[in-house]
């Protein structure tokens, strides 16, 4: 697929800028692509089988979203994670998450309530550690937050959980719980997918502030 075209659309998975601005934020969400590491546009697009058009439009969404910044005359980069953002990060998640949470109980159609089914039957059969925790933590969390069925909340809670997850994989070789932060999940799924708003908003505030504490406990 070498068109350049950020219009066509692929298997129902949004324009090619959107598929590039999918598979580049989970490069550099899960580090893979290093903090302060330089971007290459043009090695990008050859690696992920696109034109450089769509991927200039992603690298375009990735810098308003704070994880690519570019200089001139320098080029663009991969953000470094500050970790004195966290409390400003958290500060946003703490009303967000549980709001999201409880309107995802309220108003989640039977193809929400599926889909978070079954992410509960794959979050029990998940081994306990790994890259594959890591992206059904984010597959959870956007599930969570389409159910909402608020486009602009949900927007707004990718970008803040990015930047969180960020932060969790600086660290993850340091955090004992990943298991466990991840499984905390179970619950919350499952208030959502029982209609019950108010236990859903309690298990996602209780989310967000276990994943502070335990990020400043190893800082």
């Amino acid at each position: 697929m070498t068109s350049t075209s950020s219009t066509v659309t692929g298997q129902g998975q949004g324009t090619l800028a959107d598929q590039a601005y999918r598979s580049i934020s989970e490069r550099l969400v899960t580090l893979r692509i290093r903090p302060g590491e330089p971007i290459n546009d043009e090695r990008i697009a050859a690696e992920l089988g696109f034109g450089r058009t769509p991927v200039r439009e992603a690298l375009k969404r990735l810098e308003h979203e704070r994880l690519i910044v570019s200089y001139p005359r320098r080029g663009t980069f991969a953000t470094e994670v500050q970790i004195a953002d966290l409390g400003h990060i958290s500060e946003v998640r703490q009303q967000l998450e549980p709001l999201a949470a409880g309107l995802a109980a309220q108003r989640a159609d039977e193809r929400h309530r599926d889909e978070l089914g079954q992410l509960l039957a794959q979050l029990a059969e998940t081994p306990e550690g790994g890259a594959d925790l890591i992206r059904l933590d984010m597959t959870l969390h956007r599930a969570i937050y389409a159910a909402t069925r608020n486009p602009y909340l949900e927007d707004t809670l990718v970008r803040y959980d990015n930047l969180a997850t960020r932060i969790w994989c600086l660290f993850i070789d340091r955090l004992p719980g990943l298991a466990g932060h991840v499984h905390e999940h179970g619950p919350l799924l499952r208030a959502i997918i029982d209609r019950d708003p108010d236990k859903a908003a309690a298990l996602a505030a209780g989310h967000v502030e276990g994943f502070e504490a335990a990020i400043r406990a190893v800082i």
